[in-house]
């Protein structure tokens, strides 16, 4: 199932995006049609392992604090500079998890989604256009993504409820009724949570998705080329490193997301590394893109 340019490429995989220049510089397209989906990691060349086997030293625990402390703030500005024009419509979603259209009983059936980091819409509002058939709990840590949320020309309350929250401390029970949701949406969120944190979030929203449920994730996988392109000074620890904007991002390796979600009571359906080759049109160079796209569920 094969994404599109303008959808593969708008600021999800963007390593340091600081606005729209460096954006559009990443402007890339495929350098082969399709992508791959496999059950192992990239090989890296001899190069790339060089230049991930010199990145020893460490932020500072001091800096590392404050960017924990920071982080809300840090994602807030990123939507104060970039507004809704930094990320593209995610019109992918259900070419890629059949789950958002499938598993329903019946045809009209109303389908219940929790979007985990929300953004300022990109996801829901595609479905919400496509779906008449689906109701919509939408959360985010920054508060300006859920305003420019509801102030969508699309939103809706009666389809759609958006909220603040910090998914790895804020109880999502406090907007969502336990074990109500059919679907969870992780779509280049859990990257951005601190490792020692990821449990929580999983904790969290196991508790309003019903028995049965299903979570979809998709994110940064394991040697992407975003990781090889950090500079000295950005890691923070294994597979953690920070953009120079201040937000983090994590790369998954499929043996610890599936540790992280059986440890909190997932079960595994599916969990493989998507491999894509994009130019960037402006360097001419050909970069290896790698995601890792699983889906979890919780036992019936």
């Amino acid at each position: 199932m094969a994404l599109s340019e303008s959808e593969i490429f708008s600021g999800d995989v963007n390593c340091t995006h600081p606005g729209k220049e460096e954006a559009s510089e990443y402007q890339m397209s495929p350098c082969v049609p399709g992508q791959t989906k496999t059950p192992t990691a990239r090989v890296l060349t001899q190069e790339e392992l060089g230049r991930l086997s010199g990145e020893r030293a460490l932020v500072s625990d001091f800096k590392q604090m404050k960017l924990e402390k920071e982080a809300q703030k840090n994602w807030d500005l990123f939507y104060k500079r970039n507004t809704t024009n930094f990320f593209k419509d995610r019109h992918w979603t259900t070419r890629e998890f059949e789950e958002l259209k499938a598993c329903r009983e019946f045809e009209c059936q109303k389908l219940v989604l929790l979007e985990a980091g929300c953004g300022v819409g990109n996801c829901i509002f595609p479905l919400l256009k496509d779906d008449l058939n689906i109701f919509v709990y939408a959360c985010d840590f920054s508060p300006r993504a859920v305003e420019f949320v509801k102030q969508n020309p699309l939103y809706c309350p009666e389809r759609c409820c958006a909220f603040q929250c910090d998914l790895t401390k804020d109880d999502l029970m406090e907007n969502v009724p336990q074990g109500s949701v059919d679907v969870i949406t992780l779509i280049f969120v859990l990257s951005a949570v601190h490792p020692d944190k990821m449990k929580l979030v999983l904790e969290n929203i196991n508790r309003v998705l019903k028995p049965g449920g299903i979570v979809l994730f998709r994110d940064y996988g394991l040697y992407d080329h975003a990781m090889l392109r950090f500079k000295p000074g950005s890691k923070l620890g294994e597979n953690f490193y920070v953009r120079q904007d201040g937000t983090r991002s994590y790369f998954f390796s499929k043996e610890f997301l599936t540790e992280l979600f059986e440890k909190t009571g997932f079960h595994c359906i599916a969990n493989d590394y998507v491999l894509r080759e994009t130019v960037n049109k402006k360097e001419g160079l050909c970069v290896p893109r790698v995601f890792l796209q699983s889906k979890f569920m919780k036992p019936g």
